[in-house]
């Protein structure tokens, strides 16, 4: 791997890390306990985007790992790498398949619904009750807000992220 190209997941890695521990940090009074922001999957998203689907897996669970010792939840790591990683292979399948029927935004919902889904059969498993998934509708509907949030920032980002990238491509010797 190029030195450029490892320096720059090194520094998603960071910025997810740290999306991850301020979000886990802000209390959120919101009708569906639990429900969060999910601003640790812009970097998921950007990544599969720029860099590809190994690199974004990669990034889904160092960040995972290392924010969870940032937090001291260890019980999260469950839920945040089991959401983490079933949502990238979905946005995966979907951005790889889909395309051209739906923009960053389309692919974050889809990422963001099977994150909840993840986590729900997380819980469900952990309490040994699948009466949880009674709350998947309402999960559900946040998915579609926080899936657009989400899509809107990393479509943003990962323009700027592109154009970047192609600038010291053509300035430097070093390619990627």
């Amino acid at each position: 791997m190029k030195v450029k190209k490892l320096l720059y997941l090194s520094m998603i890695v960071s910025i997810g890390i740290a999306l991850h521990i301020i979000e886990s940090s802000i209390p959120m009074p919101f009708i569906a306990p639990g429900a969060k922001l999910g601003l640790a999957n812009i970097v998921n998203l950007i990544t599969l985007v720029v860099f590809g689907y190994k690199h974004a897996f990669a990034v889904a669970v160092i960040r995972c790992l290392v924010a969870t010792l940032g937090t001291g939840a260890v019980t999260g790591l469950l839920y945040s790498l089991s959401g983490a990683l079933l949502s990238t292979l979905v946005m995966w399948l979907v951005y790889r398949n889909f395309s051209r029927y739906f923009s960053l935004i389309g692919v974050s919902v889809f990422g963001a619904l099977a994150h909840n889904i993840a986590q729900l059969t997380v819980a469900s498993m952990m309490i040994h009750n699948a009466l949880i998934f009674t709350y998947l509708p309402v999960m559900m509907l946040v998915s579609l807000f926080t899936g657009y949030f989400v899509g809107l920032t990393s479509n943003y980002a990962t323009v700027h992220l592109k154009t970047i990238l192609s600038r010291s491509n053509s300035s430097s010797k070093f390619i990627m």
